[in-house]
């Protein structure tokens, strides 16, 4: 029987691929920040009964240090090492600007931390962006610069941008030449996965059989897989990515065995609509993910009005976790499916809510 094009698992499985895990202090430091508290993990029996699992929880980043989504973890993190080491190289001098590219909420945590920092921000905003979210990041102090292309075409924008005097970019996606940042990014998003833990009872923790991941750039999803594959591959669950129909460029990529970039077209799911994974992401995904699938507009959209129903704000993007468990658990085929992510009976699932339904107008 043929895989579905919107389906890929890892034919054997991914073996004993292991990989370092994020620095220590990346909590710690979350930690010491006005606001901090974790997010919940909230479990939802009613899913668990329509999946056939023993129990699902979902990862609500709804309210992450007073945004709308986990995009906070890596931009604070990242900022503070960027201002760590010029302080280092150059003293205080005058402030930097931020610049950076996004489909929302990743500009919108820049310029937060760029405000809260005495600094400032400049982010690309590319087409397909809700005016309310371009708003959102102008009210934080940012200057926005809207862009007529896609997310693609909003980081060269942004790259170019940030060659100016006085300028640094704080990208969430890397590439050959840009990776120094987005590796800090990623490692502030450690902290998520490190809350899972102590909320499932660790340490040690008692680690889910399957995660979902929503993925854009990968990023988090590299996170994911650094937190979960950084130990014994036995000791780990699957990890599943999911992303929009219109932009599936990393299941995509696992497809064919290698990065690939593709055409985007429009989707409610703006902050996964990303054409090219990241550099340093890549590899990680290639080795460390069990399985991607990709999910329709519909699909994510029904999937954040019963996350609602069950009192979890999520929008397009962070209900895309539970269409795609659903696609992948439910349906034609799902046997298969089920038995290539060792997802049984009694299994737990834990499902990243990445955004809540303000962070997301086109979710309303």
């Amino acid at each position: 029987m043929t895989d579905p094009s919107w389906w890929y698992a890892r034919p054997g499985g991914r073996g004993d691929w292991t990989c370092p895990p994020a620095p220590d202090g990346v909590r710690g430091f979350h930690a010491s920040l006005d606001g901090y508290a974790p997010t919940p993990l909230a479990e939802l029996p009613p899913l668990a009964a329509e999946l056939g699992v023993g129990r699902v929880y979902v990862k609500d980043e709804s309210s992450r240090l007073g945004l709308p989504a986990f995009k906070a973890l890596g931009a604070s993190w990242a900022v503070h090492r960027v201002l760590a080491e010029r302080r280092r190289r150059y003293g205080e001098g005058a402030p930097l600007t931020l610049v950076t590219a996004t489909d929302g909420n990743h500009g919108r945590a820049v310029a937060r931390t760029a405000r809260l920092l005495g600094q400032r921000a400049r982010v690309f905003v590319p087409r397909g962006v809700h005016p309310a979210a371009a708003s959102a990041i102008a009210a934080e102090g940012a200057e926005v610069t809207p862009v007529a292309g896609p997310y693609d075409e909003a980081v060269r924008r942004a790259a170019g941008a940030a060659r100016a005097p006085g300028a640094v970019l704080v990208q969430d996606t890397a590439w050959p030449g840009y990776e120094r940042i987005p590796a800090w990014i990623v490692e502030g998003y450690s902290t998520l996965f490190a809350e899972i833990d102590a909320q499932l009872g660790g340490p040690p923790p008692s680690p889910p059989a399957l995660v979902a991941v929503p993925v854009g750039v990968g990023s988090l999803a590299q996170a994911a897989v650094t937190h979960y594959r950084s130990r014994p591959a036995a000791a780990g669950p699957a990890l599943l990515s999911v992303e929009p129909e219109a932009a599936a460029c990393v299941l995509a990529g696992l497809v064919r065995g290698e990065p690939v970039t593709v055409a985007t077209g429009e989707t409610a799911m703006a902050g996964l609509n990303c054409g090219t994974p990241s550099s340093i992401a890549w590899p990680h995904l290639r080795h460390g993910l069990d399985a991607a699938v990709a999910v329709t507009d519909a699909d994510s959209t029904r999937a954040a009005r019963d996350l609602a129903a069950l009192g979890v704000s999520s929008g397009p993007c962070g209900a895309a976790s539970l269409a795609g468990v659903r696609a992948a658990l439910t349906g034609a085929g799902a046997r298969r499916r089920r038995t290539a992510l060792g997802v049984g009976a009694s299994s737990t699932l834990v499902l990243l809510s990445t955004e809540g339904a303000a962070a997301n107008p086109h979710g309303d």
